[in-house]
């Protein structure tokens, strides 16, 4: 009760993408049971801005910053906050907590519930157990009563008491008490011994009672959002209620995570010989090189990521690791078991989403804006199968920083699609430019080649760039991307940070674009991935548009990877084109002419990229670098890719190390950082540039 008077102050809220953090008055009035805020503190005698009840709410501090923290309020509402510093982030956390917890047990002591048996989890006896209480009039339809049916007509559905979700608040929050209690309990028992802590069936306990009580908070929410709706009358049929998802901020998308202390490795072998000439620093030069397509060859590599035998194998190490993380947590920094690693590092995955080149070079045919911007929509959609290799979760290599990639794709010109009565090289004289030919081994004059290259930038945050060009057809892509990983209880989400920009330099049109988010779901059983998110691409010289939206599963209802999207011109605010299905399966293109067309992604052509064989490759470049990994994945030795692996990331650190106490700057190889992003130190718009003011100088 010392600690019960009121307090106020300014704190930063976070309000949209939009408008982002905006300075707030914040008022914490504890005889009510109230957080106020208002516009600024001379305002504080008006109506308040906001206003959240604190009974049954969490309160919680953010793993993003020293600074933030949420309060989450039992009708699902939620503040996102920031203190100047610590200290005072301390100060309002502890209480609003205090606060909180007052106002929840009076709410308990004046809604005393039913006598009912108990239950106890733990092994010690049942004194201290929550017990099951449920009020006659409650049954299972009055709680969960929403669904994708119809309802019959003229039934109404039971309007569920408001004293019934503080019950269901008050068990919930007992049950929550309980499981802290497990997990402490286990974590107590000795590390040796008939009975350790590290027990498989009490490591998947561990587990599952956290994604058990994840569930039931997703449940609440929807039975809060039922009640909502049953005020105002019942959901319509077909409604769908989706999962609740840790959402990450865009405006802290930029800040790296805060470090988590978690061991190297996990299960790590007695005894691990590193290997001192992988070890030691490697002192190369950063220099850009000039790759000749000729000394690249087909790719005969074909691994496939359809084997579980490991998984199995390892689900202890797997529940040990669940263990230790925290929902939101970033896994930026946290070291994956070895065993869910693909055989190919990300900067490869890349690649592999250029995997139908014919309808890369195809966006360029188009014979309007219109088409082009559908053409790249197209595309776009296509590229996510083949990066995807099998339907299996696992983790392709996180790239050493200044690790490279380098590949090609050689397209027969009569393969790329061209617009109607137009060859695919024709163009206009006007618009012909004589470009500088490439250093040794030209492609064959009957097809295109496709060049790229991807290099990894930043370490921390972990940036990818990458780049690809058709010299013939003067288009080019660049993207910078950082891959943000958070754990979300049963499924993992990595957030693809960054911004692309194609450029069709015949006419002088850029196309920004983003990716969407991947998850991986069900990671203790099968796991498999989905894409998720709003992705928009943009042409500002045409004014088309396209809004691509990848669904997630939601709780009740729809279907897996489904995505739908539109292209649109701004400026008569007209749809052109809408798209419908799976971006793994089929998907469906309608055309405002009511024209449709259907392209199945399971038996689109494939192009194999064209790879320099491994004795040709730089120590720095993916296959090379990782191929002892890569060798034991195959072999299934686990413990010697686990030593491979472990030896590079050492490595990294080592020199990361150094460049700390020197205070010497890293230098990339092939990108330049350009404000927020990063851009290929050779670009194909600066070629075309200067090859144009070269021609008019000799004019």
């Amino acid at each position: 009760s010392d600690h019960m008077e009121n307090i106020y102050g300014y704190l930063m809220k976070y309000t949209n993408l939009v408008t982002g953090w905006q300075y707030r008055f914040f008022v914490l009035n504890n005889d009510a049971g109230l957080l106020e805020y208002f516009v600024n503190e001379q305002s504080r005698h008006l109506k308040p801005r906001g206003t959240l009840q604190l009974a049954g709410a969490v309160i919680s501090p953010s793993d993003e910053d020293s600074h933030t923290f949420t309060v989450n309020a039992a009708s699902g509402e939620q503040y996102k906050l920031r203190a100047t510093d610590a200290k005072e982030r301390q100060h309002w956390v502890s209480r609003l907590q205090i606060c909180t917890q007052h106002h929840t047990e009076a709410i308990g002591k004046n809604n005393p519930p039913l006598k009912s048996r108990s239950f106890s989890l733990a092994s010690q006896g049942s004194a201290n157990s929550p017990g099951v209480q449920r009020r006659p009039s409650q049954n299972a339809v009055s709680f969960f009563s929403v669904g994708h049916h119809r309802l019959p007509t003229g039934k109404r559905v039971p309007i569920m008491q408001p004293d019934h979700l503080v019950d269901v608040r008050e068990m919930m929050s007992q049950a929550e008490g309980q499981q802290r209690d497990l997990i402490r309990s286990i974590e107590c028992l000795p590390a040796s011994g008939h009975l350790t802590s590290l027990d498989q069936d009490l490591l998947m306990l561990k587990a599952t009672s956290m994604a058990t009580m994840n569930c039931l908070n997703d449940c609440f929410h929807i039975l809060q959002l039922q009640h909502a709706s049953q005020q105002k009358g019942s959901l319509p049929a077909g409604t769908t209620i989706s999962w609740l998802e840790p959402k990450i901020s865009l405006a802290n998308h930029f800040k790296n995570g805060a470090a988590q202390n978690f061991p190297a490795e996990i299960n790590k072998p007695a005894s691990v010989r590193e290997e001192q000439s992988i070890a030691e620093p490697c002192q190369l030069t950063r220099e850009p090189e000039e790759i000749n397509p000729d000394e690249e060859l087909e790719d005969v590599c074909d691994d496939k990521e359809d084997d579980l035998g490991a998984v199995e194998e390892q689900r202890s190490v797997i529940l040990h690791l669940l263990s230790q993380l925290k929902l939101g947590m970033d896994l930026t920094r946290v070291v994956l078991p070895t065993f869910i690693l693909e055989k190919r590092s990300l900067l490869e995955m890349y690649a592999d989403f250029m995997s139908h080149p014919d309808l890369f070079i195809a966006i360029t045919n188009g014979g309007t804006p219109e088409e082009r911007m559908i053409r790249f929509v197209e595309y776009y959609l296509t590229s996510f199968h083949e990066g995807r290799k099998g339907a299996i979760a696992k983790k392709p290599y996180n790239p050493i920083i200044g690790e490279t990639f380098h590949c090609s794709w050689r397209m027969p010109k009569s393969d790329v699609a061209t617009d109607a009565g137009t060859s695919s090289s024709a163009q206009p004289p006007s618009e012909q430019v004589t470009l500088p030919k490439d250093p040794e081994g030209q492609a064959e004059p009957d097809c295109y080649t496709v060049k790229f290259v991807a290099e990894q930038v930043s370490h921390h945050p972990p940036v990818s760039g990458f780049y690809a060009e058709c010299v013939e057809r003067k288009m080019c892509v660049n993207a910078h991307v950082w891959t943000k990983s958070k754990f979300l209880g049963m499924s993992i989400g990595v957030t693809m940070v960054g911004e692309g920009v194609l450029h069709l330099l015949e006419h002088g049109e850029e196309y920004t674009f983003s990716l969407p988010c991947a998850y991986a779901r069900s990671i203790l059983t099968v796991p498999w991935v989905e894409l998720g998110g709003k992705v928009n691409i943009n042409c500002a010289k045409t004014g088309y548009s396209a809004s691509i939206n990848f669904h997630t599963k939601p709780f009740y209802g729809g279907k897996l990877h489904r995505v739908t999207g539109e292209v649109k011109q701004n400026m008569t605010n007209t749809v052109v084109c809408r798209v419908q299905g799976e971006w793994n399966s089929v998907l469906e293109f309608t055309y405002s002419n009511g024209e449709t067309k259907y392209v199945d992604l399971t038996k689109l052509s494939v192009t194999r990229k064209r790879v320099r064989p491994l004795e040709k490759q730089g120590p720095f470049e993916s296959r090379r670098l990782w191929q002892h990994v890569t060798e034991s994945l195959r072999d299934g030795d686990i413990d010697k890719a686990t030593e491979h692996k472990r030896a590079l990331e050492e490595r990294q650190r080592n020199e990361e190390r150094l460049r700390a106490e020197t205070e010497t700057p890293w230098c990339t190889k092939y990108f330049l950082k350009d404000g927020d992003g990063w851009v290929f130190h050779k670009p194909l718009w600066k070629t075309v540039s200067a090859a144009q003011t070269q021609q008019m100088d000799s004019n």
